[in-house]
């Protein structure tokens, strides 16, 4: 019984650390190669890639897309799903609203500067699903180094 107990006891542990080791904290994100360019979040069972206009330090209207995938970098189909951005920028903010753009792209526009200190709040609720949020500095040192995408 003993033998069992411990057996029972190493498999549970092993699955525990197991599903810790999946968990992806922002510093390990930040050395990840983004599939589109992007800056990658966990949010919930969710990765959140988001992609912002990195061409100018003044504030205009530009696009905003967000990518989701599971842990894994599975495609999440984004339709049905609604969301948006709350982009912060000094003592600015822009809401921008998110809308399917098929696959597992929402997509939007709003008015933002393209500067180091951008700070985004993304929200997200995907079909039939609760909703998940994450916090991005897309273009701090970290998300640019490491995501591939033009500077």
């Amino acid at each position: 019984m003993k033998k069992i107990f411990s057996i029972t006891a190493l498999v549970l542990g092993g699955v525990l650390a197991a599903g810790s080791a999946l968990a992806h904290d922002d510093a390990y994100l930040d050395t990840q190669k983004a599939p589109h360019g992007g800056q990658l979040r966990m949010a919930g069972v969710y990765h959140f890639e988001l992609v912002v206009d990195r061409t100018s330090p003044d504030a205009k209207e530009k696009p905003v897309a967000v990518y989701l995938t599971d842990h894994a970098g599975e495609k999440i189909p984004a339709a049905g799903a609604t969301g948006s951005v709350i982009l912060l920028s000094g003592k600015t903010r822009t809401t921008v609203t998110l809308t399917p753009d098929g696959g597992n792209l929402l997509k939007g526009v709003g008015k933002y500067a393209s500067t180091p200190d951008l700070k985004a709040i993304v929200s997200i609720t995907p079909a039939g699903q609760a909703a998940a949020q994450a916090r991005f500095t897309p273009l701090s040192g970290a998300g640019e180094m490491h995501s591939g995408g033009s500077k």
